[in-house]
C-alpha cells in the first residue's frame, strides 16, 4: 500500500484539483474552458502543432537511431563502449542547459558562426537557426537519440543472427535485407521507442519555451503560460486535461510492448565482427562522426566557453564566483547553495524512489495492469505536476506549499518511473523454478525476497538509484513551480542567472551549467558498470 498510497495523495489527489478546476471553476458544472479549446483557432493550432512538432521529432530520431544500432550491434571498433555510454548523458541534462549549449554552438554568436563569419568574411551569421522550429528538432533528438539507440540495440542484441545468414544465403542483400528481415525484426522495439520518444517529445516544456520563443507554443508551455503569466487557472487546468489523456493512452500503448517485448538481463554475448570493408568503416566513421556531431560537440562547447567567457586566456574565474551571490542576481543565495540544495534533494529523492520503486515493481510482478499507474507520471508533463502541486498542497491536510519537502516529493514522481524500469526487469528475469526451490526448501517468503530476489536484482537495483539520483539532478519543470527563491535548485539557479543579462551571472550559469553535466556523467558511468549493453528495458 505504500506506493499506492503515495501515488494517491501526491499523483491522483493533484489531477483531481486540476479535473476539478476544470469542470467546476466556481462550485458548478462549467465546460467552457474545453469549448474554447476545440472552438479557439489558437488553442486547435497549438494543440496541433504539439503533435506534428512530435511526430516529426520521433522521426527524425528513429532514422538517426536505427543505423546507428546497427553499427554498435555488429562490429568493434575503438572506444564503442564508451561511446555508447556517453550518449546517454544528454537525456538527463535540463533544458537550461542543453539550450545554454546548443546556443553557445549553433547560435548567431556561437563557435560555427563565428567560424563561418571569418572564414567566408560575413557581417552576419550564415546559421539561422534562433527562434526556428530546425533549433527545436535538433535539441529534440539531441535528447531522446540515446533513448532510441539504447532500446533498439538492446532488443537487437538478443535476437538470434540465424534469420540473416539465412535470409542472405537465399540471396537477400542491401535493402532488401534491411526491409524485409532486419526492419520486420526489430519492430516491436522501433515501435515501442517511437511511442517513448513521442511522449518525451509531445510534452517538451524547456526546449520549446527557451529556444523557440513567443512563435512556437505547446501545450505545456500554454499551461505554464495560462496558469503562471495569465493566471487563468481553469483554462490551465483543461489543457493539462487534455494532454493528459493523449499520454495516458499513449504509455497505456507503451507499457503493453514493454511486457511483449521486455528482454532477459542475463548479460548479451554480441558477436562483434572486425572493421575489413570499406563500407564498414564507412558506416563506423559516419555513426562516430554524427554522435560526436549531435551529442558531445555542444557539451564541449559549453565546458570551453565556461573557462574562456568574456576572457582573453581560459581560466576557473567563474567557477570561483559560484560562492558569491553577485550584484544584479536573479537568486536570493549563492549559487554555491543551490548546488548543495540539489545534492542533498537528490539523495532525499534516491531513497524515496527506491523504497517506492521496489515495492511498486514486486506489485506490478504480480499483478502486470498496475505497470500503467506507475508510469503515468512518467506520460504526464512536470508543468501538469507542479501545476497540481500548487493548487492542493497549500491547504490542510498537505499544508506543504512553503516547505522543501515538497521538492523532494516531485522529483520522487519523477524518478519512479526509471527506478521500476530498472528493477522490474530484473524481477522477470528471475526463473520460476529459483523461487520454487527456496519455498520447497523451506524458506518462508520474506526469506526468499531478501536472500533470493534481492541479490538477482541487486544491479537493477543499483542503476535505479543512479537514475533517481541524475533525474532529480536535473529536474527543471516541476521545480519551477514549487521551488522557493531560498531553495533553488541548480536548473532553477541556471535559468534565473541566464535570463538576467550580466556578464558575470552568464559565466556563473556557465559554470553551473558544467558542474551538473560532470555529475550526470559520473553517474551514467557508474551505471554502465552496474548493466551490460543490450540488458534490461527502458
Amino acid at each position: 500500500m505504500l506506493p499506492v498510497l503515495f501515488m494517491g495523495l501526491f499523483f491522483f489527489y493533484p489531477l483531481l484539483a486540476i479535473f476539478s478546476l476544470s469542470f467546476r471553476p466556481e462550485g458548478v458544472w462549467d465546460f467552457s474552458g474545453f469549448l474554447r479549446i476545440v472552438t479557439t483557432p489558437y488553442y486547435i493550432e497549438t494543440l496541433f502543432f504539439t503533435l506534428w512538432q512530435a511526430l516529426l521529432s520521433t522521426a527524425l530520431t528513429l532514422l538517426l537511431a536505427i543505423p546507428s544500432a546497427y553499427v554498435f550491434v555488429r562490429y568493434q571498433f575503438p572506444f564503442r563502449r564508451l561511446l555508447l555510454t556517453l550518449s546517454s548523458l544528454p537525456f538527463v541534462l535540463p533544458t537550461v542547459v542543453v539550450a545554454t549549449a546548443l546556443q553557445a554552438l549553433l547560435g548567431n554568436n556561437g563557435v560555427v558562426n563565428t567560424l563561418l563569419k571569418g572564414f567566408l568574411s560575413l557581417e552576419n551569421a550564415p546559421i539561422q537557426l534562433e527562434r526556428t522550429l530546425g533549433f527545436i528538432l535538433i535539441a529534440h533528438v539531441f535528447y531522446n537519440y540515446a533513448v532510441a539507440l539504447r532500446m533498439i540495440s538492446g532488443y537487437w542484441a538478443n535476437q538470434s543472427l540465424r534469420l540473416e545468414e539465412a535470409a542472405q544465403l537465399l540471396g537477400a542483400s542491401g535493402w532488401r535485407l534491411w526491409w524485409e528481415v532486419r526492419l520486420p525484426m526489430l519492430r516491436p522495439a522501433i515501435v515501442a521507442s517511437g511511442v517513448l520518444v513521442f511522449i518525451f517529445t509531445f510534452t517538451s516544456f524547456g526546449i520549446v519555451l527557451i529556444l523557440g520563443g513567443v512563435r512556437f507554443s505547446t501545450l505545456e508551455v500554454q499551461i505554464y503560460y495560462q496558469a503562471v503569466n495569465v493566471f487563468d487557472l481553469p483554462m490551465a487546468g483543461a489543457l493539462s486535461l487534455v494532454q493528459l489523456g493523449i499520454m495516458a493512452v499513449m504509455m497505456g500503448v507503451y507499457t503493453r510492448l514493454q511486457r511483449q517485448n521486455s528482454v532477459d538481463l542475463a548479460p548479451t554475448r554480441l558477436i562483434l565482427k572486425p572493421i575489413r570493408r570499406w563500407s564498414e568503416r564507412l558506416a563506423v566513421l559516419g555513426v562516430t562522426s554524427l554522435m560526436s556531431t549531435l551529442l558531445f560537440a555542444p557539451l564541449a562547447v559549453l565546458v570551453w566557453a565556461s573557462l574562456t567567457y568574456a576572457q582573453d586566456t581560459p581560466s576557473l574565474h567563474y567557477y570561483g564566483l559560484l560562492d558569491e551571490n553577485v550584484r544584479g542576481s536573479a537568486l536570493f543565495v549563492s549559487p554555491l547553495m543551490a548546488v548543495a540544495n540539489s545534492l542533498q534533494f537528490a539523495a532525499i529523492t534516491t531513497i524515496l524512489a527506491l523504497i517506492l520503486g521496489i515495492i511498486a515493481s514486486l506489485l506490478i510482478y504480480r499483478y502486470p495492469i498496475a505497470d500503467v499507474v506507475f508510469m503515468l507520471p512518467l506520460a504526464t508533463s512536470a508543468v501538469t505536476l507542479g501545476f497540481g502541486f500548487i493548487l492542493v498542497l497549500d491547504t490542510p491536510p498537505l499544508q506543504l506549499r512553503s516547505s522543501w519537502v515538497i521538492i523532494p516529493i516531485a522529483h520522487t514522481l519523477v524518478a519512479l518511473p526509471f527506478v521500476i524500469r530498472s528493477v522490474l526487469p530484473a524481477l522477470r528475469a528471475i526463473p520460476h523454478h529459483t523461487l520454487e526451490s527456496a519455498r520447497l526448501l523451506g524458506a518462508s517468503t520474506w526469506r526468499v525476497r531478501r536472500e533470493v530476489m534481492l541479490p538477482l536484482i541487486g544491479r537493477g537495483i543499483g542503476v535505479g538509484a543512479v537514475f533517481a539520483f541524475t533525474v532529480s539532478m536535473g529536474e527543471f519543470g516541476a521545480s519551477l513551480f514549487v521551488a522557493r527563491p531560498n531553495t533553488p535548485t541548480l536548473p532553477i539557479a541556471i535559468f534565473r542567472l541566464l535570463g538576467q543579462p550580466m556578464r558575470d551571472n552568464y559565466g556563473q550559469a556557465l559554470a553551473l551549467s558544467v558542474i551538473l553535466l560532470l555529475c550526470c556523467a559520473a553517474g551514467f558511468l557508474l551505471i554502465e558498470r552496474l548493466r551490460d549493453v543490450g540488458a534490461g528495458e527502458f
